[in-house]
């Protein structure tokens, strides 16, 4: 896949099939839509393009706007990768670029620099300053400027009822089934491990904390996890702390990662951890040994859940 860092960057010799958004989780539903883009090149005759935007425009546009995301960017990059798209380009969204009449928009970006031929998009789209311009202003230009607009329909859409909104509810719950269902895969984070202060080691749980760079990234509810990762080749399970480790008297929140049945030093690795189910809330302990006790109690239920599915 072509990636590039804005509009301008763009050229090619082909025209394109293209459609736009945010794709923030590339779910489910974002995969039917893409799907239909690549469908739609007729054996290379066109060229798949995807147009998103970095920061989300709720970021730029709404100023006390705190949205978490689903993916980070890099993230977002390597799950468009799978879907087939061929270009990607990732624009930086500004106050300037959201002043854009529809016009403009359609005829300096998707006509001269993109070189349309067909934008697949979805019923409820809307586009333009103050996004004022719908679906129908879109197929107009399309007769205007001549491409084709095909419109991906509210059955479609409803069919598969899924969006990013309603993915960060059910991961802020801690419903992983659900989220991941909706996702199509599993809801994951992305960091590098950090060294921590050791105490895992002392009672028989050595963890690995994940320190994620990105801080819009959406952390799921505090808790307990059912995990896994890929290291070195190799898929391994364990279980993950969320919170803020309040019977050490911790005070920032933190995830770390007891691993099962491995015992290898990852510290400034970058790692990758898929969450299948959440177990329990996080808990204040009396004592240390409390802790390891529960510890096992959680470890077992991992063990339980992992032979079941």
């Amino acid at each position: 896949m072509n990636i590039f860092q804005s509009i301008q960057e763009f050229s090619s010799t082909k025209k394109t099939i293209l459609t736009l958004g945010t794709f923030d989780g590339v779910h489910i539903g974002h995969k039917k839509i893409l799907e239909k883009v690549t469908q739609n090149t007729e054996n290379n005759k066109y060229e798949s393009l995807v147009l998103t935007f970095f920061p989300h425009p709720r970021m730029v546009l709404q100023n006390q706007s705190d949205i978490k995301l689903l993916n980070t960017i890099s993230e977002k990059i390597n799950l468009l990768e799978k879907t087939g798209i061929e270009n990607l380009v990732i624009h930086p969204f500004d106050e300037n670029f959201s002043r854009l009449t529809a016009e403009e928009f359609v005829r300096d970006i998707l006509v001269n620099q993109f070189n349309i031929h067909k934008i697949i998009i979805g019923h409820d789209h809307r586009f333009g300053r103050n996004r004022t311009a719908n679906i129908d202003d879109l197929i107009g230009f399309g007769k205007q400027y001549g491409f084709e607009v095909e419109q991906i329909s509210v059955q479609e859409i409803d069919a598969i009822s899924v969006s990013s909104t309603k993915i960060r509810k059910a991961l802020s719950e801690g419903n992983m089934t659900l989220a991941n269902q909706y996702l199509g895969y599993d809801y994951f984070l992305t960091g590098t491990v950090l060294e921590g202060k050791r105490l895992g080691r002392t009672i028989g749980f050595p963890t690995a904390n994940l320190n994620i760079k990105e801080d819009y990234k959406l952390i799921p509810l505090n808790g307990v996890y059912v995990v896994k990762s890929t290291i070195n080749q190799k898929t391994v399970f364990g279980i993950m702390n969320i919170g803020f480790n309040p019977t050490v008297g911790g005070d920032h929140l933190s995830i770390e990662i007891h691993y099962l049945d491995f015992n290898s030093e990852l510290y400034g690795q970058e790692l990758s951890v898929s969450i299948l189910q959440y177990l329990r809330p996080e808990q204040k302990f009396d004592s240390i040994e409390s802790l390891k006790t529960q510890l096992e109690k959680d470890k077992n239920k991992a063990i339980e859940y992992l032979k079941k599915h």
